[in-house]
Formats: structure tokens, sequence, C-alpha cells
């Protein structure tokens, strides 16, 4: 379950900021920057060092694990003729 924390706004200027304790800072790995993204009912804070891999790199690595997908299009197929 999700832990919901309440963090008071401070003012920076002519703008208002958020203190992150240091207990969540660690956990997350969240360093120099974080990147933001804005969601329909909120936002949701992502460590900007977490890389995804291009899609070039998720086929080279389902290769290296040398899967048998020799099946696959019939298995896709189970259940769809009823």
């Amino acid at each position: 379950m999700a832990q919901v924390s309440e963090l008071k706004l401070v003012k920076i200027g002519n703008s208002k900021g958020i203190r992150i304790p240091k207990s969540i800072l660690q956990k997350y790995g969240f360093t120099d920057s974080i990147q933001i993204e804005e969601k329909e009912n909120g936002i949701l804070l992502h460590n900007s060092k977490i890389s995804k891999l291009s899609w070039e790199d998720t086929f080279k690595a389902m290769k290296s694990e040398k899967e048998d997908w020799t099946d696959f299009d019939n298995a896709l197929q189970d259940g769809l003729d009823d």
C-alpha cells in the first residue's frame, strides 16, 4: 500500500516548493535532479537517472535469453476464434 505524506509548500522567490524528507530522497535515489510527470489526478516524481531500454536494446535483451518464440503466433490466437 502506498504511504501518504503531507508536505507544506514553502515560498521560494516568486514560486513555491516542497521539502522532501531525506529518507525519501535516499529511498528513491534522488540526488541532484528529478523528473516530474503531470498526471490527470496529480504529479509523479521520477529519479532522473532511471533510463528505459530502447526498442533495439529490448530486442537484444530478449534475444540473449534464447527463449523459444516459435509457438508465439499460435498462442496469440488461442481463444479468438470462439
